[in-house]
């Protein structure tokens, strides 16, 4: 059987090693924190950030005036029909009282008429 080329253990060793270099040199090429590319990246993406934080705070300052906003309807919904329903009472007293004025009025016109004929006798 024949062996593959690159198979002893120099020729992987040496794979290895310039494995190695080529990466110690990618290492060395890529930029430094301090470089100005850098850190015009880190601003960007602070600024970024900083607007979808304040996207965020938006949408919850919204949230909560459309909450608030609600809940103000919902309030002078309720007065409403509170203030309805008091009405209605207030009416049917009203009509209630009417009904016994009427009641009263009608028992004392039989009582005079009963009285009146007791002394036409």
């Amino acid at each position: 059987m024949k062996q593959a080329k690159g198979s002893d253990l120099q020729d992987r060793r040496k794979a290895a090693a310039d494995a190695k270099l080529q990466m110690l040199k990618k290492f060395k090429a890529a930029p430094k924190p301090d470089d100005p590319e850098m850190v015009a990246k880190r601003a960007e993406r602070k600024a970024q950030a900083d607007a979808r934080e304040a996207r965020r705070k938006e949408r919850i300052r919204v949230k909560q005036e459309e909450a608030d906003r609600r809940a103000a309807e919902e309030a002078e919904r309720i007065a409403a029909e509170e203030a309805a329903r008091a009405a209605e009472l207030r009416r049917q007293a009203d009509i209630e009282v009417a009904k016994e004025a009427e009641r009263k009025a009608e028992r004392d016109r039989r009582y005079a008429a009963r009285k009146a004929r007791k002394r036409k006798r």
